[in-house]
């Protein structure tokens, strides 16, 4: 959820439901569903799942894998911009992924046998890896700054999820970035936390 007052800029809340076993995507919106409904016993009424298998079109639009985020005046998808930009051991980056569709973008990327991540890298500049998450939800937010107005007048919600998410296994959250972009707008921080990575990421906590 966005914070609007204070120095952080979303809270985190948990809750527990049933889940429902699967790769098939009806379980996956079986999960959404009970999410939602246990949010919604605990005082979120309007909550918005961001991801391909959100129920709502526009939460399958602000999915990483449908965004583009415009790179020398050329747009590509932001989950293949992402991906291209990890720096290992010994490779990397891969500008060439940027053209990949998302799916093969990941998948070249877990063949890839070049020791362990150090960082990133784009449009020539290098980025560390902490803040943990700071890098792909600095990427994804300056992909949505082109869609503010569009997303000032129509996106608003009590809270954000992202299905996809496994908290135990991964760093990257496409609802914890929305929430942020929306924290952002809402205190006029946007366009300097877009165009300024450091500030950006003096902005998240530092783990």
């Amino acid at each position: 959820m966005p914070k609007f007052e204070g120095g952080h800029l979303v809270e985190e809340q948990s809750f527990d439901f049933v889940w429902s076993s699967g790769f098939a995507e009806s379980q996956k919106r079986k999960n959404v569903a009970a999410l939602h409904d246990a949010a919604r016993q605990r005082g979120l009424r309007h909550v918005l799942e961001i991801s391909s298998k959100s129920d709502e079109e526009v939460g399958r639009r602000l999915s990483a894998f449908s965004l583009k985020i415009e790179v020398e005046g050329v747009e590509y998808p932001l989950e293949s911009v992402y991906q291209g930009s990890k720096v290992f051991e010994s490779c990397g980056p891969s500008s060439q992924i940027y053209e990949f569709t998302p799916r093969e973008a990941k998948r070249f990327v877990r063949e890839l046998n070049c020791g362990r991540l150090i960082g990133f890298e784009f449009e020539g500049q290098r980025y560390p890896l902490s803040p943990k998450n700071a890098f792909y939800d600095w990427l994804y937010i300056r992909a949505l700054v082109k869609h503010a107005d569009w997303i000032g007048k129509y996106v608003s919600y009590d809270g954000y999820t992202d299905i996809e998410f496994n908290p135990e296994k991964q760093v990257n959250c496409q609802a914890r970035a929305f929430a942020e972009y929306k924290s952002l707008a809402a205190k006029a921080q946007l366009d300097q936390a877009a165009h300024d990575f450091r500030y950006f990421s003096s902005l998240l906590p530092p783990i």
